[in-house]
């Protein structure tokens, strides 16, 4: 049983002769659901998404992993050069100052403007990180319901049982494998990636018979592609934010020699008709456990629906295009108007328009960073690690078989009525029943003056120097 869920994140089955112990495929073989962080490579430290486990020491206004400022290189040259040559003609050659009433105006429009930007952006975000919350959700419940709650076959032979409770242990396991499958096939999904030789999902599908298996084995050249890495001068223009380094995050879709269907999609189908085996054989007897399961199948389906809504929805074009034509128009302006303040400002002009530009481009920046929150920028959602975290908790399930309630409740490890009493269940079976309704009654007692002498206790600690 540990053997099969531990497969799942290996790229290469071991074989029984190689398994030193329950856990031992996990010391050798690679996570695939991690980003591999090992090396201080831009690649590294300039793309993301960021790892939420790891914690830097620096002050926020020093860090820059994660900062918006390496994109802002460029831009922040060419506002400085502007200024100094508006600064030159001013000084050496005639006064160019404007009305600083326009400031005014134009920074009440911008400020609306990038208020707007950053809201909806910021909107985008928190909708998708809600969908990845809800599908880990309904991915325990799912799996749940597969592992506890479905039951045996009936009326099996005595020379057969055994095979047969093996089949459906590995049956279960392969259902819940689909569940991973399914969150990694949504991952590669929303990033345009939808082939099946990645690291993470080959394993999880290649005993599934989709499109994109299929566009696959058919078309290697395609497949093979998406691990080109870009070359030197691309990958510095990406990480410095030139639109015209960046590629078309579609372009493998529109090089397709196949269909690749819709592999979320399909993977929910082969545990749709898993969930009606179920069902019809008597396998999951109980109703309501029936309905969870189908209503846990509609919740994927509808963060597919979903996730695909915000990714393929971006705000309308022509916001984004005004929005950055009024930010750049304000401050190509604002030099004029600087040199307009009295006294004269001179030489100030130029790095004072340069920060004053890094304030304002910070939130146009941000905006468009997290608009997509389920792409591979530092500040996008971490989805290698929902996807590892539904991994390990299927495994987590499926670790111990379901066992009689009487195993754990009976034990005198079971502090019943803790911290009133620390004796164990079979104290407490051998005395009468009027005693242990006794024992709660005061056990709201002592929690409540417990909970009083710890408040106490804290205003002592904070009056005494």
């Amino acid at each position: 049983m540990q053997e099969a869920s531990t497969d799942r994140i290996s790229t290469a089955s071991p074989t029984i002769e190689d398994i030193a112990s329950l856990t031992s495929p996990r010391l050798f073989t690679p996570n695939p659901f991690s980003r591999k962080n090992t090396s201080l490579d831009l690649d590294d430290y300039f793309t993301g998404p960021r790892d939420i486990q790891k914690h830097s020491k620096w002050p926020l206004f020093l860090q820059m992993h994660g900062s918006i400022l390496p994109k802002m290189i460029l831009p922040l040259i060419a506002v400085g050069a502007w200024s100094t040559w508006i600064t030159v003609v001013h000084i050496k050659v005639q006064d160019i100052g404007i009305s600083t009433t326009l400031l005014t105006v134009l920074g009440f429009v911008v400020g609306l403007s990038l208020s707007f930007r950053s809201s909806t952006a910021y909107e985008r975000y928190a909708e998708g990180r809600r969908y990845w919350a809800q599908l880990i959700l309904a991915s325990q419940n799912l799996g749940r319901v597969f592992w506890v709650h479905s039951t045996g076959r009936k009326d099996v032979p005595e020379e057969h049982r055994e095979m047969v409770r093996r089949r459906e242990v590995l049956e279960k396991l392969t259902a819940m494998n689909l569940i991973v499958a399914f969150i990694v096939a949504l991952k590669h999904k929303l990033r345009f990636e939808p082939y099946t030789n990645y690291e993470d999902i080959q394993s999880l599908v290649a005993h599934l018979d989709t499109f994109a298996k299929t566009a696959t084995e058919q078309d290697p050249e395609n497949a093979n592609r998406v691990f080109k890495k870009p070359g030197f001068f691309k990958s510095v223009g990406e990480y410095l934010g030139i639109s015209f380094a960046e590629s078309n995050p579609r372009k493998t879709l529109k090089k397709a020699n196949r269909p690749f269907g819709n592999l979320p999609l399909e993977i929910i189908s082969y545990l749709a008709a898993y969930t009606d085996e179920l069902a019809l054989s008597g396998r999951l007897p109980v109703t309501m456990h029936q309905t969870t399961a189908y209503n846990n199948l509609a919740t994927l389906n509808d963060v597919l629906v979903g996730t695909e809504r915000v990714l393929n929805t971006p705000l309308p074009i022509a916001y984004s295009i005004a929005i950055a034509q009024i930010t750049w128009v304000y401050i190509l302006l604002l030099p004029f108007q600087l040199h307009s303040v009295k006294p004269a400002m001179n030489w100030i002009v130029i790095p004072a328009t340069v920060v004053a530009a890094y304030i304002i481009l910070a939130f146009l920046f941000i905006g468009r960073e997290i608009e997509n929150p389920f792409g591979q920028d530092v500040n996008d959602l971490p989805l290698e690690a929902y996807c590892a975290q539904v991994a390990a908790e299927m495994d987590i399930i499926a670790s111990r078989p379901p066992r009689p309630s009487s195993e754990w409740m009976e034990s005198s490890a079971n502090q019943v009525l803790w911290p009133l009493s620390g004796s164990g269940w079979p104290v407490w079976m051998n005395r009468p029943q009027d005693k242990i309704h006794e024992a709660v009654i005061h056990k709201v007692e002592h929690t409540f003056q417990s909970k009083k002498k710890k408040d106490e206790d804290k205003k002592i600690f904070i009056v005494l120097p």
